[in-house]
């Protein structure tokens, strides 16, 4: 039976989208159903690193350190507005690991991953500025290393596009709720949870890539008897007003083994995290427990030289992660590589399914993905995605602070803050965005900070945002600026809009 897809992708968090992009890069028709949002789950609430894991040193994870530390200047490249390098600074704690033993795990750290352009580990005096500002007055040492940020569900959205734009099909709010081998196709029954409509496609091969569900979707909807068990993680971050005006960001040992970042967070704020608590709860229903607010209060305010209290948080999120259950004792040790399953080829249609993974290998995860297809579906190309930049990243690596300045230039009513904000979040696109606009009115309306109608509408007509959420916390983080009321006056837009662009299709 001819199929209407070589790949139907269930799940669009990185590791779907990731490879929905790869797939029909190499010249397979892909068809991606996520039933929420893009990045509606794990892939939004990580702590928006690439990073190759300092901490994974310790529980002799070497090719995942490897593997990761690889990829940063990969993503830094291919996405220089949503992707950048941050200095870290490991203060010396001296009841907890020598200052030898860190040092050796930094050597090892520069040296794995083979960097170009991250700067190398340095000695630092933490009694000395700009290091004293912000910490306590006992931290006297410390080692700057380097490593990168990305807005995470930025990236996971431009991975969207890149595939929907080399003709990829992408399906939001479409839940995957049954499938079945029918001879040498899956026949697979797709429901549109805005409308309850319910469609039928078939594929030659399916991807579970449903993060924190895989495992359901296997035994659920796949119907597979596989054994392979899923260890689920919490992890959640705590907001707080800034702590300190320098760039540098903080990685805290703790007396439990665990580390905890703080991080410069969209200028006003400091982003405080992660935990590692096993989770056994309903995944539709996942935040931040009062213990974990206070642990992350308390491992802070054991370095910071002014206290944080829960009542200082101004935001949360929480997320799981679809650890594979390698058997490890604590949350923390479990490992974070991923495992790549599949069940079928050859007589019967193969269904591959991911568990585990990270942000910052989400490429190479995907390339293993294809790999272990290629003899079911030949594709006309081989790998390709390390060199290829994403939608808006088509400038240089350290040419950020450039292409600021040049949208300032060709559009003089946008401020230092404004211009810099649209080029963080859509690169070279943003004159795509303020195409044909000689001043802010022609932006249409503002719905509050610098949020206009006309980015309102790119983010819908463009990136698959539905509702005011998806707008104002995954592609974009204006939930922190905008009030309650200017996000429902959004809500209300959203709705209104969409509703007039679905009459118009009907």
């Amino acid at each position: 039976m001819a199929a209407d897809y070589d790949l139907l992708v269930i799940g669009g968090g990185i590791n779907g989208t990731g490879i929905a992009r790869d797939a029909v890069g190499r010249g397979a028709s892909v068809l991606l159903a996520e039933m929420g949002d893009l990045a509606g789950a794990t892939s939004s609430a990580s702590t928006k690193l690439i990073h190759g894991g300092l901490r994974y040193l310790e529980y002799y994870e070497f090719d995942l350190v490897r593997k990761a530390l690889k990829e940063r200047e990969v993503l830094w490249g291919m996405a220089p507005h949503i992707a950048w390098p941050l200095r870290f600074i490991l203060p010396h704690h001296k009841e907890l690991r020598p200052a030898w033993f860190l040092r050796l795990g930094l050597f090892m750290y520069d040296h794995l991953g083979g960097r170009k352009l991250l700067p190398a580990t340095k000695t630092v005096r933490l009694d000395q500025a700009p290091f004293s500002q912000g910490l306590k007055q006992l931290f006297t040492k410390g080692f700057e290393y380097s490593d990168c940020w990305v807005d995470d569900a930025r990236l996971v959205v431009l991975n969207a596009r890149d595939a929907a734009d080399r003709g990829a099909e992408i399906r939001t709010r479409t839940k995957c709720i049954s499938a079945r081998r029918d001879g040498d196709v899956w026949t697979a029954t797709l429901r549109d949870l805005a409308t309850g409509k319910d469609s039928t496609v078939t594929a030659k091969v399916i991807v579970n890539a449903a993060g924190p569900w895989v495992a359901d979707m296997l035994s659920g909807v796949v119907g597979s008897n596989n054994t392979s068990k899923i260890r689920l993680v919490k992890g959640s971050h705590i907001i707080v007003p800034r702590q300190f005006d320098h760039d540098r960001c903080f990685i805290f040992q703790n007396g439990d083994g665990r580390i905890v970042f703080a991080i410069p967070y969209e200028d006003d704020f400091t982003l405080i995290g992660t935990t590692d608590v096993d989770f056994t709860d309903d995944l539709g229903k996942v935040e931040i427990s009062e213990d974990e607010i206070a642990y992350l209060c308390k491992a802070a305010s054991e370095y910071l030289e002014k206290a944080i209290a829960p009542d200082d948080v101004v935001h949360t999120y929480s997320g799981v992660r679809p650890l594979y259950d390698d058997g490890a004792k604590d949350a923390k040790a479990a490992t974070r590589d991923y495992v790549l399953e599949l069940d079928g080829g050859e007589d019967k249609p193969a269904v591959l399914s991911v568990f585990g993974g990270k942000i910052t290998t989400y490429r190479k995860l995907a390339e293993q993905v294809l790999a272990k297809l290629e003899p079911l579906l030949p594709f006309k190309r081989g790998v390709w995605t390390a060199g290829a930049p994403l939608p808006g990243g088509d400038f240089s690596a350290t040419g950020f602070d450039e292409e600021v300045a040049g949208l300032q230039k060709d559009y003089p009513f946008l401020d230092r803050s404004f211009a810099k904000r649209l080029t963080r979040l859509y690169g070279t696109d943003a004159r795509l965005i303020l195409s044909g606009t000689q001043r802010l009115e022609d932006l249409g309306r503002c719905f509050g900070y610098n949020l206009y109608e006309a980015e309102v509408k790119w983010l819908m007509d463009r990136e698959w945002a539905r509702t005011a959420p998806d707008a104002l916390w995954r592609r974009t983080k204006l939930g922190l600026r905008l009030s309650r009321e200017e996000a429902a006056d959004l809500e209300a837009f959203m709705s209104g809009y969409l509703a007039k662009q679905t009459g118009a299709a009907a």
